[in-house]
Protein backbone atom coordinates (compact mmCIF):
# COMPACT_ATOMS: atom_id res chain seq x y z
CA UNK A 1 0.00 0.00 0.00
CA UNK A 2 1.46 3.28 -0.80
CA UNK A 3 0.74 6.32 1.53
CA UNK A 4 2.69 9.40 2.05
CA UNK A 5 1.67 11.38 5.26
CA UNK A 6 0.22 15.05 4.44
CA UNK A 7 2.02 16.69 7.62
CA UNK A 8 5.18 14.77 6.51
CA UNK A 9 5.23 16.56 3.16
CA UNK A 10 4.07 19.72 4.86
CA UNK A 11 6.34 19.97 6.87
CA UNK A 12 9.39 19.00 4.86
CA UNK A 13 12.67 21.29 4.75
CA UNK A 14 13.64 19.20 1.00
CA UNK A 15 11.19 21.67 -1.79
CA UNK A 16 10.15 18.58 -2.74
CA UNK A 17 9.63 14.73 -1.55
CA UNK A 18 10.72 12.42 -4.54
CA UNK A 19 8.49 8.92 -4.72
CA UNK A 20 9.68 6.44 -7.04
CA UNK A 21 8.21 2.65 -6.45
CA UNK A 22 6.66 -0.43 -8.35
CA UNK A 23 3.26 -0.74 -6.36
CA UNK A 24 1.61 -4.51 -6.32
CA UNK A 25 -2.24 -3.91 -7.47
CA UNK A 26 -4.36 -5.14 -4.65
CA UNK A 27 -7.04 -7.74 -4.90
CA UNK A 28 -10.21 -5.02 -4.22
CA UNK A 29 -8.92 -3.11 -7.38
CA UNK A 30 -9.61 -6.39 -9.32
CA UNK A 31 -12.70 -6.57 -7.32
CA UNK A 32 -13.44 -2.82 -8.24
CA UNK A 33 -12.06 -3.37 -11.83
CA UNK A 34 -14.24 -6.57 -12.92
CA UNK A 35 -14.09 -6.71 -16.39
CA UNK A 36 -11.59 -3.75 -16.98
CA UNK A 37 -8.32 -4.98 -16.50
CA UNK A 38 -7.78 -9.13 -16.24
CA UNK A 39 -3.68 -8.52 -15.08
CA UNK A 40 -1.27 -5.46 -13.98
CA UNK A 41 2.14 -5.86 -13.74
CA UNK A 42 4.92 -3.96 -13.24
CA UNK A 43 3.17 -0.49 -11.95
CA UNK A 44 5.89 1.64 -11.52
CA UNK A 45 4.50 5.30 -10.33
CA UNK A 46 7.35 7.98 -10.01
CA UNK A 47 6.65 11.64 -8.87
CA UNK A 48 7.08 14.76 -6.36
CA UNK A 49 4.89 15.79 -3.57
CA UNK A 50 4.68 19.27 -2.30
CA UNK A 51 3.53 22.03 0.08
CA UNK A 52 1.63 24.93 -1.51
CA UNK A 53 -0.96 26.20 1.26
CA UNK A 54 -3.56 24.78 1.87
CA UNK A 55 -2.70 21.73 -0.75
CA UNK A 56 0.33 19.22 -0.78
CA UNK A 57 0.21 18.82 -4.97
CA UNK A 58 1.18 15.61 -6.73
CA UNK A 59 2.20 15.26 -10.09
CA UNK A 60 2.80 11.32 -11.28
CA UNK A 61 3.82 9.31 -13.83
CA UNK A 62 2.54 6.08 -13.79
CA UNK A 63 3.37 3.01 -16.17
CA UNK A 64 2.05 -0.53 -16.15
CA UNK A 65 1.72 -3.51 -17.99
CA UNK A 66 -1.64 -4.53 -18.27
CA UNK A 67 -4.50 -7.34 -19.86
CA UNK A 68 -7.50 -5.74 -20.94
CA UNK A 69 -10.55 -7.25 -22.78
CA UNK A 70 -10.48 -6.47 -26.34
CA UNK A 71 -13.91 -4.18 -26.80
CA UNK A 72 -14.98 -6.35 -30.19
CA UNK A 73 -14.42 -10.16 -28.88
CA UNK A 74 -13.69 -9.71 -24.83
CA UNK A 75 -10.04 -11.12 -25.71
CA UNK A 76 -7.01 -10.47 -23.62
CA UNK A 77 -4.93 -8.20 -24.60
CA UNK A 78 -1.94 -6.68 -23.91
CA UNK A 79 -1.73 -3.27 -23.51
CA UNK A 80 0.73 -0.93 -21.77
CA UNK A 81 -0.49 2.19 -20.44
CA UNK A 82 1.76 5.51 -19.53
CA UNK A 83 0.22 8.41 -18.12
CA UNK A 84 0.71 11.38 -15.91
CA UNK A 85 -1.76 13.03 -13.13
CA UNK A 86 -1.59 15.81 -10.86
CA UNK A 87 -4.13 15.85 -7.68
CA UNK A 88 -4.34 18.30 -4.44
CA UNK A 89 -4.68 17.06 -0.92
CA UNK A 90 -6.27 18.94 1.26
CA UNK A 91 -7.28 18.32 5.29
CA UNK A 92 -10.27 21.12 5.18
CA UNK A 93 -13.08 20.16 3.32
CA UNK A 94 -13.03 21.80 0.08
CA UNK A 95 -15.70 24.70 -0.90
CA UNK A 96 -17.90 23.78 -4.08
CA UNK A 97 -16.07 27.36 -5.19
CA UNK A 98 -12.46 25.75 -4.74
CA UNK A 99 -13.59 22.34 -6.84
CA UNK A 100 -14.78 24.51 -9.50
CA UNK A 101 -11.73 27.05 -9.86
CA UNK A 102 -9.33 24.07 -9.68
CA UNK A 103 -8.63 22.24 -13.03
CA UNK A 104 -6.45 19.17 -11.25
CA UNK A 105 -9.03 16.90 -8.60
CA UNK A 106 -8.73 18.13 -4.56
CA UNK A 107 -8.90 14.91 -2.07
CA UNK A 108 -9.70 15.13 1.62
CA UNK A 109 -7.07 13.64 3.45
CA UNK A 110 -8.44 11.43 6.25
CA UNK A 111 -5.91 10.84 9.31
CA UNK A 112 -3.34 12.88 8.01
CA UNK A 113 -3.12 10.01 5.32
CA UNK A 114 -2.75 10.51 1.32
CA UNK A 115 -3.45 7.05 -0.13
CA UNK A 116 -1.50 7.35 -3.62
CA UNK A 117 -2.42 3.88 -4.21
CA UNK A 118 -5.75 4.64 -4.57
CA UNK A 119 -5.05 7.17 -6.71
CA UNK A 120 -2.75 5.29 -9.22
CA UNK A 121 -5.38 2.65 -9.00
CA UNK A 122 -8.53 5.11 -10.09
CA UNK A 123 -5.99 6.60 -12.88
CA UNK A 124 -5.23 3.21 -14.28
CA UNK A 125 -9.15 2.46 -14.80
CA UNK A 126 -9.53 6.24 -16.40
CA UNK A 127 -6.82 5.58 -18.77
CA UNK A 128 -7.90 2.55 -20.11
CA UNK A 129 -9.10 3.86 -24.28
CA UNK A 130 -12.66 3.07 -24.90
CA UNK A 131 -11.05 0.79 -27.77
CA UNK A 132 -8.69 -1.68 -27.71
CA UNK A 133 -8.66 -4.35 -30.20
CA UNK A 134 -6.35 -7.63 -30.54
CA UNK A 135 -3.93 -7.88 -33.13
CA UNK A 136 -6.04 -9.92 -35.61
CA UNK A 137 -9.24 -7.27 -34.80
CA UNK A 138 -6.75 -4.14 -36.11
CA UNK A 139 -5.49 -6.08 -38.94
CA UNK A 140 -8.45 -8.24 -40.24
CA UNK A 141 -11.06 -6.04 -39.27
CA UNK A 142 -12.60 -8.47 -37.84
CA UNK A 143 -16.51 -8.26 -36.43
CA UNK A 144 -17.84 -10.34 -33.67
CA UNK A 145 -20.83 -12.42 -34.97
CA UNK A 146 -23.40 -14.98 -33.83
CA UNK A 147 -26.28 -16.64 -34.91
CA UNK A 148 -28.30 -14.39 -36.75
CA UNK A 149 -26.62 -10.96 -35.63
CA UNK A 150 -23.40 -9.29 -36.73
CA UNK A 151 -21.79 -6.36 -35.69
CA UNK A 152 -20.57 -4.38 -38.57
CA UNK A 153 -17.96 -1.38 -39.36
CA UNK A 154 -19.60 2.09 -39.72
CA UNK A 155 -18.79 2.08 -43.64
CA UNK A 156 -20.82 -1.00 -43.87
CA UNK A 157 -23.52 0.45 -42.10
CA UNK A 158 -23.98 3.58 -44.12
CA UNK A 159 -23.05 1.57 -47.38
CA UNK A 160 -26.01 -0.45 -46.58
CA UNK A 161 -28.01 2.63 -45.67
CA UNK A 162 -27.27 3.72 -49.25
CA UNK A 163 -28.97 0.62 -50.59
CA UNK A 164 -31.79 -0.06 -48.31
CA UNK A 165 -35.18 1.09 -49.98
CA UNK A 166 -38.01 2.79 -47.92
CA UNK A 167 -40.83 0.69 -47.09
CA UNK A 168 -43.43 3.61 -47.80
CA UNK A 169 -41.69 4.11 -50.86
CA UNK A 170 -41.45 0.16 -52.01
CA UNK A 171 -45.65 0.32 -51.40
CA UNK A 172 -46.08 3.28 -53.59
CA UNK A 173 -43.63 1.54 -56.38
CA UNK A 174 -45.62 -1.57 -56.25
CA UNK A 175 -49.12 0.53 -56.55
CA UNK A 176 -47.49 2.72 -59.49
CA UNK A 177 -46.20 -0.77 -61.07
CA UNK A 178 -49.78 -2.19 -60.95
CA UNK A 179 -51.86 0.96 -62.04
CA UNK A 180 -48.77 1.57 -65.19
CA UNK A 181 -50.05 -2.54 -65.80
CA UNK A 182 -53.75 -1.94 -65.84
CA UNK A 183 -53.79 0.53 -67.83
CA UNK A 184 -50.99 -0.91 -70.36
CA UNK A 185 -54.22 -3.37 -70.96
CA UNK A 186 -56.63 -1.11 -71.82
Amino acid sequence: MLTVNFSRVKTSAAPLVHIEREIEMRPEFFDRAKKLVFKADHVMVVGDLFYDEPYVTGNFRVTADLVVPSSRSLKPVDYHEEFSFTENYTQNKPSKEELDENPDPIVLVKDDVIDLQTAVEDNILLNIPTTILTKEEKEQDIYPEGKDWEVVSEASFKEGKKNQINPAFAKLKILLDQKNDDSDKK
